[in-house]
């Protein structure tokens, strides 16, 4: 009730079930993603990049150490900063609203679906490869 005084909308739903965003079978499937698939996809990439590091470009160990944890403490301010200025900016237009729900509306309609928790591979990756 306290988000309700606040004026904040509550969630639809605090069990592990989703909502349907697309009519297409093929978007929906790739609107889901189990919680393991960024480490799956990405701890292989960091060892490759350690690998690079420390053995092809002859960094120390200290040094890439260093980089990591800036890099820990840059990606959490970004991603803080992300999360807070455009996953909840609040779009007027009906366009807007729609992909403001599918991107990130829908984790907290459905806090709890266990498939909508991290985003898709197909939304990381390219980000990955801007940053």
């Amino acid at each position: 009730m306290a988000n309700l005084a606040a004026g904040k909308k509550p969630y639809v739903s605090n069990k592990n079930e989703t909502v349907r965003l697309f009519e297409s079978d093929f978007l929906e499937f790739f609107s889901r993603v189990h919680p393991a698939t960024p480490l799956i996809l990405y701890v292989p990439v960091v060892g490759y990049m350690l690998y690079l590091a420390l053995w092809q470009q002859k960094l120390s160990v200290m040094v890439v150490a260093g980089f990591f944890v800036l890099g820990v403490l840059l990606w959490t301010l970004l991603e803080y900063l992300i999360h807070r200025y455009i996953f909840h900016y609040e779009p007027k237009s009906g366009p807007g609203k729609r992909l403001h729900y599918i991107i990130h509306g829908v984790h907290h309609d459905y806090p709890n679906d266990a498939k909508r928790l991290v985003m898709p591979p197909s939304v990381s990756v390219p980000l990955a490869l801007f940053f």
